[in-house]
């Protein structure tokens, strides 16, 4: 999950080399672990699915709660065993596939790791192009799934089986294409030369907005309500409604350019 970056000067005050150098003492070989990207993935992704477990349990209950469930197609939220069904399926293939796949890929890439943090706008820079660059490879590989019949009878189909979206079916996918989606998400920063910092926030918040996207509720305070280029929930709930609309997983520009945006 890291990558080779030079760090920048020290004049600008530097606010995030403490948080670097805190980071950094005494974990170098977890750091550089090529088990670590897949590890920091299944785990991010549990942690951040947990308010909308709660969200799901509230909603047996709650009127309010049901009433932020996205209208078009979400459904009531579902039940507890499919929860737990979805995660020892995604724990599954992690083990069995991830794992290993992924630490192959991280003992090629030999990561080290700088002195120096990046300054502010190098981190915001790095995780923004990481979006842009991630936001496109997936809208055409996912545009590819649909497309074409074998890649998704084969590959893709897995990820349309829940009828009621929830947080924790965003990575209810394939082994083979939830891997392929940690690849381009770590190639992607390694394109870009990132950081470590970077990167690592880049894969917090990657995993944050697929998340949100497939949570089921149009929540007030959802990033889409305060970036308008964001297409969130609602844009992936129709997604997974009509499987021919809304291909880019984050930014609407890729589908509105190509005719596929649904909002």
């Amino acid at each position: 999950m890291m990558n080779v970056t030079t760090g920048h000067g020290m004049g600008e005050g530097h606010v995030l080399q403490d948080l670097w150098q805190y980071v950094r003492a005494g974990q170098e070989e977890i750091l550089v672990s090529p088990y670590l990207p897949a590890s920091y993935a299944f785990l991010t992704h549990v942690v951040l699915c947990a308010p909308f477990l709660v969200l799901d349990v509230l909603g047996s209950v709650c009127q309010r709660v049901r009433y932020w469930r996205v209208s078009s197609g979400s459904g009531s939220p579902p039940p507890l065993r499919q929860w737990f069904d979805c995660f020892w399926r995604v724990l599954f293939r992690y083990l069995t596939t991830i794992l290993p796949a992924t630490a192959v890929f991280q003992t090629l890439r030999s990561p080290t790791l700088p002195d120096l943090a990046p300054s502010c706008w190098q981190l915001f820079v790095e995780v923004f192009a990481c979006f842009l660059l991630f936001d496109t490879v997936f809208f055409i590989w996912h545009f590819s799934m649909h497309r074409v019949p074998w890649l998704y009878h084969n590959i893709h189909q897995q990820h349309h089986q829940n009828k009621v979206l929830f947080a924790l079916a965003a990575q209810d996918s394939s082994s083979i294409e939830l891997l392929s989606l940690l690849l381009l998400g770590l190639s992607s920063a390694w394109v870009v030369g990132c950081h470590p910092l970077s990167e690592s926030l880049f894969h917090l918040l990657n995993t944050w907005l697929a998340v949100e996207d497939h949570c089921g509720y149009d929540l007030p305070w959802a990033l889409h309500r305060l970036l308008p280029c964001l297409g969130g929930a609602p844009f992936h709930q129709a997604h997974h409604t009509m499987r021919s609309v809304n291909y880019a997983p984050y930014f609407t520009h890729w589908d509105q350019l190509f005719g596929t945006c649904c909002v």
